[in-house]
């Protein structure tokens, strides 16, 4: 056989050598749907801004920056378990009762069922029922409440508040 056939067959098995390596390490099993939820659960995060946007239809009215004034600090935590709670919140002395917490099958709403004492007329909600995840990273999370539904009037008020969070080391 000419030495150029060997040098050929060489190169095709070669060639057939690293397509089989790429193909049995890419056919391994990704998991990457547990990343958001330990993202969350990696330590405590530290309420940074508070922004109030309101609406009407699509049309931006005004902005309010929130909780200028509050010198308490306040905490979201994530615990492995799904239960989560919030100190402070509204710059209210308090920690909350413990509450469950999920992500949406999609992972970009957080579900907390967690309830603060607030300002509000009633003295109390649930303001994390439902939050779209905006950013969340390894140092920073940013979650939109409020009217956050897809599909709005275009002459309805609508009032969304969005919490920006810094991850503190415990």
């Amino acid at each position: 056989m000419p030495a150029y056939c060997l040098m050929k067959k060489k190169n095709l098995l070669l060639l057939f050598s690293c397509l089989l390596v790429g193909l049995i390490i890419n056919s391994c099993k990704k998991d990457n749907q547990g990343t958001i939820a330990k993202l969350l659960v990696g330590g405590k995060w530290q309420l940074a801004s508070v922004m109030q946007y309101n609406y009407i239809g699509s049309s931006l009215t005004s902005t309010d920056t929130l909780n200028t004034t509050c010198t308490s600090t306040q905490y979201f935590t994530f615990s492995s378990d799904n239960t989560c709670t919030y100190t402070n919140f509204d710059c209210l002395p308090q920690t909350s009762a413990s509450a469950s917490w999920a992500l949406t099958s999609d992972q970009l709403h957080l579900q907390a069922a967690v309830v603060c004492k607030d300002t509000t007329a009633a003295g109390s909600s649930k303001p994390f029922a439902d939050s779209q995840i905006i950013n969340l990273g390894q140092y920073s999370m940013v979650l939109l409440t409020g009217d956050i539904q897809a599909n709005y009037s275009l002459t309805a008020k609508r009032t969304q508040i969005q919490f920006g969070f810094v991850r503190v080391k415990e």
